[in-house]
């Protein structure tokens, strides 16, 4: 039989999309899927949107595109990142097949076998396949309530044999961390940096779904924070501010990067589906993605609310949580010596599944955490759903 590739054998499955069946069933309280609910998407607003298109417009929708994007869409995309305060000078942007498109993109262009991406510990499971996925090694780092430990991120980047060639992080409400890395570790992560020879790419798709207003300020990208020690690629995506079934994401980077990455994008797919494009465009433009945003912001902030309510009653002592101020996310900390696949196991079968901890470690190994989305369950389920997690945890501690 023929042999299969090494980058193949590089990668793993994510148990996320494994569980996800599972989460499908009726009579299950699914903690695991990091998506929105099926009752928050703005089907009226789209509804609308479609029904108003001129049929030339349609037509474009049904053909094939630019690389880079549908041009209406990436001016208004470029306008729209320009007053969050992202640079466009010497930068370009692409629209992407979903942000994770563009991670693999940036990795796919700058890593070779062995070349090492120092990444948070934690990292999101995306993050980990597309290095996984050009035979990257990870280097990880872990994170406190405010960003990556400082000093040992600098160690990391210090480490030879190889330097790194890539930093990968999520500042803003981290999956699967749930943390805000706040406004002085974003910049004291920048001070590290110059003079060194990395691409920081800043994967972003949760900085919209902030609970409270004050917090608005706190989630400006790395990018924007004024000159860009070394090159910077922002990734960005529709998928949790309009619905991830319309595959689009965005990438911002120095435009001899960019065209690196359209150039590898054009192997893969040719171009973003046209169609999805027109209606974000719309959606965009239109003032509607701003009036929806607000909306779902409230939602998320009340189930975040239910869910942390719930582990306060319910769960035994020794554990331990964040409080997110926004994105999907609680990360849970168990108590020494319990295992989240042993919990996992017990749970399934009493009607709750949620990701465990080892599926966002760098190494694979360490399982001492629960991710727990609260962004896809029904409110009303959440704390039945928290009780029954609760009662595995205890049959796993009196074991």
């Amino acid at each position: 039989m023929v042999e299969f590739s090494q980058n193949l054998r590089s990668m793993r499955s994510s148990e996320i999309r494994e569980l996800m069946s599972m989460a499908a069933r009726p009579d299950v309280i699914s903690f695991a899927g990091g998506m929105p609910n099926n009752s928050l998407f703005p089907i009226e607003e789209i509804d609308e949107i479609y029904a108003r298109l001129p049929r030339e417009v349609k037509q474009i929708g049904f053909q094939y595109g630019p690389t880079h994007g549908y041009p209406p869409l990436c001016r208004a995309l470029k306008e729209y990142l320009q007053r969050k305060g992202l640079p466009l000078e010497g930068h370009e942007l692409m629209v992407t097949t979903g942000s994770q498109q563009a991670l693999h993109l940036v990795t796919r262009v700058f890593l070779d076998p062995g070349d090492v991406t120092v990444t948070e510990d934690p990292c999101f499971i995306g993050g980990i396949a597309a290095i996984r996925a050009h035979q990257g090694v990870l280097r990880g780092v872990p994170l406190d309530d405010h960003g990556m430990d400082l000093s040992l991120l600098e160690k990391a980047l210090n480490q030879s044999n190889p330097l790194p060639k890539l930093l990968y992080l999520t500042p803003n409400f981290h999956n699967p961390a749930g943390i805000l890395y706040s406004r002085e570790r974003r910049q004291a992560v920048l001070r590290l940096l110059p003079g060194r020879d990395l691409v920081l790419l800043e994967d972003d798709a949760y900085a919209e779904l902030y609970f409270a207003d004050e917090d608005r300020d706190l989630v400006t990208p790395l990018k924007a924070l004024g000159p860009n020690p070394v090159p910077i690629c922002y990734t960005g995506s529709f998928s949790k501010i309009m619905g991830p079934g319309f595959r689009l994401g965005w990438l911002l980077a120095p435009a001899d990067i960019l065209k690196k990455c359209e150039l590898a994008k054009q192997s893969i797919d040719a171009c973003t589906p046209t169609f999805p494009q027109v209606i974000a465009h719309e959606f965009l433009t239109s003032g509607k993605l701003e009036a929806y945003v607000a909306r779902i912001r409230r939602e998320y902030a009340r189930r975040a609310k239910i869910m942390l309510n719930g582990l306060s009653l319910h769960m035994p002592a020794g554990l331990d949580w964040n409080h997110p101020r926004g994105g999907f996310y609680i990360w849970v900390k168990l108590p020494p010596g319990l295992d989240a696949t042993d919990i996992l196991k017990i749970a399934i079968p009493a009607g709750v599944v949620f990701i465990n901890g080892k599926t966002f470690d760098p190494a694979g190994q360490r399982n001492d955490r629960l991710r727990l989305a609260f962004s896809h369950t029904p409110e009303d389920k959440i704390e039945e759903g928290i009780r029954v997690l609760a009662g595995a945890i205890r049959k796993c501690l009196a074991e």
